[in-house]
């Protein structure tokens, strides 16, 4: 069976970096078993879904490198559900319900306060045709629950967490249509997985038991067309990874924040991102690997630790810097300053922290440079070093030798009034791959300068 996965975001907002780590492994599942991943747009509710927010998807996801097989839209996928609804009501499986969100709070706390569980009481199934004309005269519209079937354990093999065993009557019936008519997720997830074949689901821990109740819907829609089915059949293979925590060790609000904005306002590369989250977790290292291959060979669901992932900017820093460092010019090129060539990027990437920062180094190269208060023996010094300096494969160690052996000068005082006549800088690049790119009439004018 051809693997395929699925992102399901909601276009109620941008992504961020949990969305972010959860679209990449689902691609990460399907791209190691030669399968498809598929972005599904859960957009079926359209107060908050809004069009810009899937345009922001699709364009992080590109740049991300995180291209989708196909893509599907809920909006578009109404009349599934209807069929879906329709089949589970003859069957039995779901049941009108009408009380309102104070009331269904109130059971709530009454059931907490004798310790029990706060589970929904099934009140709405004891309901005669009489209540529900009643009702439907009072023009008060039903919302609708999933009859969980409590004779049944609820059970399957977790690509992460491992066996999970769950008692449906621990449940309680979730809703999953609303008084309006509108659907809550869980159903309408169920249908799409179905429809679309969906053979494996990766998403954070919090919705375990979201799949508790899923792996019975799965079984009462698959039943509602073929009463042969079995739990295999109709369930997908599920994982359920641990969610991102901040380093401090606690759920950080500005993680839900921390998106493709930020780090393209902070020019991170897109493959630091998947370097770093696609190890983050695991037992695998963290490490600068630009090659998505590397990361793919190594990706296993066995490798995902059940504890919390930290996510650590200074981490992410640090893998991007790493990554700059390794980059070729054909890779950055279009990105540098008009005139930035191959030797002055090879000059400059040591002291990279990221790629913009060449844009910096460049203007020392093209000037003009402020320069510092040399003292009256240094500004000498760098007389005799432009009357010194001559031009031939190696500029720099031709400079310096000369003027050690002419001054005796050696270590900062020989090398440091040089850089700070040539950069105006007291460190930078290294100056035997700078001085060639300065060129030897610049070098020239500005030792000259320097000296008064």
């Amino acid at each position: 069976m051809t693997t395929i996965t699925r992102f399901a975001p909601s276009p109620t907002g941008r992504l961020h970096v949990g969305n972010i780590r959860t679209a990449l492994h689902n691609w990460m599942v399907a791209q190691k078993n030669g399968g498809k991943f598929m972005l599904r747009i859960d957009d079926t509710d359209p107060e908050r879904s809004k069009e810009e927010y899937v345009e922001a998807i699709r364009a992080d996801l590109a740049w991300l490198g995180l291209h989708p097989d196909g893509e599907e839209r809920q909006s578009q996928r109404l009349a599934y559900y209807e069929a879906a609804f329709d089949r589970l009501v003859e069957a039995g499986r779901l049941y009108r319900c009408y009380e309102t969100a104070q009331e269904l709070d109130l059971k709530r706390k009454v059931l907490l306060g004798r310790g029990k569980p706060p589970i929904y009481d099934r009140a709405g199934l004891d309901l005669t045709d009489a209540d529900h004309a009643a009702k439907e005269a009072e023009g008060i519209r039903p919302h609708w629950r999933f009859k969980l079937d409590h004779a049944e354990m609820i059970d399957w093999n977790d690509g992460v967490r491992g066996p999970q065993k769950f008692d449906p009557a621990m449940l309680s019936d979730p809703v999953v249509r609303r008084e309006d008519g509108s659907w809550l997720y869980m159903l309408p997830s169920a249908v799409d997985d179905i429809e679309m074949g969906i053979t494996d689901v990766l998403r954070g821990e919090d919705h375990v038991s979201n799949t508790a109740v899923q792996v019975q819907m799965f079984r009462a829609l698959q039943a509602a067309d073929d009463d042969d089915c079995t739990i295999a059949s109709a369930c997908p293979h599920f994982a359920h990874e641990a969610l991102l925590v901040g380093k401090e060790g606690k759920l950080s609000k500005r993680l839900g924040s921390l998106g493709c904005d930020a780090f393209r306002e902070r020019d991170i590369e897109p493959q630091a991102i998947i370097a770093l989250l696609a190890r983050l977790g695991t037992s695998q290292p963290v490490e600068p690997i630009a090659d998505m291959q590397v990361l793919l060979d190594t990706f296993a669901l066995e490798s995902f630790s059940r504890a919390p992932a930290k996510f650590d900017d200074a981490e992410l820093d640090r893998i991007n810097t790493a990554l700059v460092h390794q980059m070729e010019y054909e890779q950055v090129k279009h990105r540098l300053p008009e005139g930035m060539g191959e030797e002055a990027w090879h000059a400059v990437r040591p002291n990279l922290e990221t790629v913009s920062g060449a844009h910096d180094y460049w203007k020392i190269v093209t000037g003009p440079i402020d320069l510092p208060d040399f003292s009256e023996d240094d500004r000498a010094y760098l007389k005799l070093a432009a009357e010194t300096l001559a031009w031939g494969d190696n500029p720099w160690g031709d400079l310096t030798g000369a003027l050690k052996q002419e001054t005796g000068r050696n270590g900062k005082a020989l090398f440091l009034p040089l850089r700070q006549a040539l950069t105006g800088q007291h460190s930078g690049p290294d100056m035997g791959e700078l001085l060639p790119v300065l060129g030897e009439d610049t070098a020239r004018r500005r030792l000259e300068r320097a000296a008064g």
